[in-house]
């Protein structure tokens, strides 16, 4: 469906830049409530891409209570060489500062599904330009008060994605930030 293959097309992505960013990691933990989100989908898309970047997935299940989220990035981060991957997820997003915190902490790098994480400090983002998405849905909210029906309507898959990076949490995690990351890079947070 268009829904897995954006899943598949983001999550190879956001498995890519962990390893042009820190070409050492071998394991990512890909974190989500799994009765909140598509986690599913995202982890079968990391689990079918991850072994070409030779990164082994590890699926992270939690729940709503942020000591489950602290006890399982702290099990997970034991282990040498690790990233996360946080797919969008109301959870997560409730915990953002946890997380972000807990990242550094560990010296974890991490690929985030919202551009607010890393300005919280969290390392980089890859996600869908939510502005552009408002600009096509209020075209939508226009067609339909001009009296389209809905179902009429074709389903729009985003078109426009944004990179963010965050230097100062880079340099954190002693880090190098390849040039060429940069320059794909649409904000860089230094």
């Amino acid at each position: 469906t268009g829904l897995q293959n954006y899943e598949a097309t983001i999550t190879g992505k956001w498995l890519a830049m962990l390893k042009e960013i820190a070409p050492s990691v071998q394991r990512a933990a890909l974190i989500g409530n799994p009765y909140r989100s598509d986690f599913d989908y995202f982890l079968e898309a990391a689990e079918t891409l991850a072994p070409s970047l030779a990164i082994k997935i590890v699926p992270v299940r939690v729940g709503n209570i942020p000591i489950d989220i602290e006890r399982a990035i702290e099990t997970f981060a034991r282990q040498p060489n690790g990233s996360l991957v946080l797919p969008p997820d109301g959870t997560t997003i409730q915990n953002r500062d946890l997380i972000v915190g807990l990242a550094a902490r560990h010296r974890l790098p991490a690929v985030y599904a919202f551009r607010f994480f890393v300005t919280a400090g969290g390392l980089m983002s890859y996600a869908t330009d939510l502005v552009d998405q408002y600009r096509r849905a209020a075209a939508y909210v226009d067609r339909i008060l001009r009296g389209a029906y809905p179902a009429d309507l074709p389903v729009q898959a985003p078109t426009k994605y944004q990179t963010v990076i965050n230097l100062k949490t880079a340099k954190a995690l002693n880090l190098d930030v390849p040039a060429i990351v940069l320059v794909r890079a649409d904000e860089v947070i230094e």
